[in-house]
């Protein structure tokens, strides 16, 4: 299938002539979307065909809406269709024939709609928490645009080349060891942790490395600290394992230690954003850091650190990882390629104390089976080179000018609306809604706009945290491109 740039040139040369020379609007694909539903725009379009074609009401040949066309019966952005049509064609379901439309793909067999799930199985849908768009102020994407592609193509290449037939069977399932050498080292450089390439264990994302985790040391009942606000599919994890959640609130220092300590002493672990607190990107200070260590000592509980853009801070140098402090063995540090290279990549890493490394070799043993070889072979040469932390440093001085750009260009357009929070570091802004504005009706309708923000009243769980929005600025490129956005946004109000 062509790529959903190309998709979106095929969509934008449809012209008003074609609204004519529809056939008679189907009943249903046109009529109003539900307002009040959960589900974004894009994806109710993208369903509403998607079952039309499954039950036959559009055949293989019949012609769909322009955009044009379907964006004035429906009265969305331009974007929001473009999205819907992009995941149909991306999916098979439609093919774009420039000049003379778009049609359902011919020869297409029908296949039944996937059913929706069950009540009880919608929060566990949720855990994908993103979509696989790129949407202008997306959370979770590095600077695309700056990614090194013709480095990372020739050390491809050169991997490919020389790969043995040992690397085409089952990968290493607990790493590449090249990979795990090379985290531990980086690790020991950057982030003041000192391991042996034993203690790292290669895992496709921050979720398999929680999972990990938890198979290895916790069980179903136990109760586990969370930050509050905090990321949502720890949450949603920790649900369908059987534990228990305790939201501990978070302050300009970090999670408030004595307030978890109240809640629940007993519980067996704790899951903490030292470097940049996830999403509030206040630094878990000194004082906690060594009354959380004490606490795990003494009732041999565990530390889950989740470093997920430790890498990124601004107003001075990276703080070391809590990990680096733990002298009992009691934390375990989550780190991924995810924010530093690429999110396609679904590569993460756990180090764990010593003294659990044979628990956790039976555990992944029995449950992991391993990342691509390839993928591993090639970040481990990007590594070893000196890319990698080169890389870094282009990208914290980048990410610095862009998030003063971005905060410039909002607030010149929205500062009656909004106040930007002023943060150390991390890859995404806070934007508090001034009055009494829902951040989640905005998020709503931001989406359907063909923009993407997250909602902080969507990260807590006990707490009632002030309406705010949760932008992405690794890839808005000026102060104008920023600008530009706050228009929209302030269009949307």
């Amino acid at each position: 299938m062509p790529q959903s740039h190309e998709v979106e040139q095929w969509l934008g040369h449809t012209g008003r002539s074609e609204v004519t020379q529809m056939p008679a609007a189907r009943p249903g694909l046109t009529s109003p979307l539900d307002a009040s539903a959960t589900t974004p725009y894009y994806r109710q379009i993208y369903d509403r065909f998607r079952d039309a074609i499954a039950a036959g009401t559009l055949k293989p040949g019949d012609r769909v809406p322009s955009v044009r066309g379907l964006m004035h019966e429906l009265g969305l952005a331009r974007g929001t269709i473009e999205t819907a049509y992009s995941l149909l064609a991306a999916e098979g379901y439609i093919q774009a024939r420039g000049q003379a439309g778009t049609i359902v793909t011919p020869d297409l067999k029908p296949r039944s709609p996937v059913r929706a799930p069950p009540p009880s199985d919608v929060r566990l849908a949720s855990t994908s928490f993103r979509p696989d768009s790129i949407l202008p102020l997306q959370m979770g994407l590095p600077a695309l645009d700056a990614f090194p592609r013709k480095v990372w193509a020739r050390l491809g290449a050169r991997c490919v080349r020389t790969m043995p037939a040992a690397s085409m069977v089952h990968p290493a399932v607990h790493g590449l060891p090249e990979l795990r050498t090379q985290i531990a080292a980086y690790l020991q450089v950057a982030r003041g942790i000192h391991c042996s390439p034993s203690q790292v264990f290669v895992t496709s994302g921050y979720r398999h490395s929680f999972l990990l985790v938890s198979q290895a040391l916790l069980k179903a009942g136990d109760r586990v600290w969370l930050e509050d606000p905090g990321y949502p599919p720890t949450r949603e994890l920790l649900a369908h394992l059987g534990m228990t959640s305790v939201p501990v609130p978070v302050d300009r220092d970090g999670m408030v230690v004595g307030d978890a300590l109240k809640r629940a002493p007993q519980a067996r672990a704790a899951v903490v954003t030292p470097a940049h607190q996830s999403p509030l990107c206040v630094s878990l200070s000194l004082p906690r850091r060594l009354e959380l260590l004490d606490w795990a000592r003494r009732r041999n509980a565990w530390i889950v650190e989740d470093d997920y853009d430790g890498e990124y801070r601004y107003v001075s140098r990276p703080l070391p990882a809590l990990k680096s402090l733990d002298r009992d063995g009691r934390v375990l540090y989550a780190g991924t390629f995810s924010k530093v290279l690429l999110p396609s990549l679904r590569l993460a890493y756990l180090v764990v104390p010593e003294a659990q490394v044979e628990r956790f070799e039976q555990i992944n043993q029995a449950f992991s089976g391993g990342s691509p070889e390839l993928t591993q072979s090639i970040v481990a040469t990007f590594m070893r080179e000196g890319h990698f932390a080169r890389h870094i440093q282009r990208m914290r001085k980048l990410y610095a000018q862009r998030r003063d750009a971005t905060a410039a260009g909002l607030e010149h357009v929205l500062r009656p609306h909004l106040r930007i929070d002023a943060q150390p570091g991390g890859m995404h802004l806070i934007l508090r809604l001034q009055g009494k504005r829902s951040d989640r009706q905005l998020v709503a309708r931001m989406l359907s706009a063909g923009m993407y923000a997250e909602a902080l009243t969507d990260w807590s769980a006990g707490g009632r945290p002030a309406s705010a929005l949760l932008v992405n600025f690794t890839n808005v490129a000026s102060q104008d491109a920023a600008q530009a956005l706050g228009r929209r946004i302030l269009d949307l109000l």
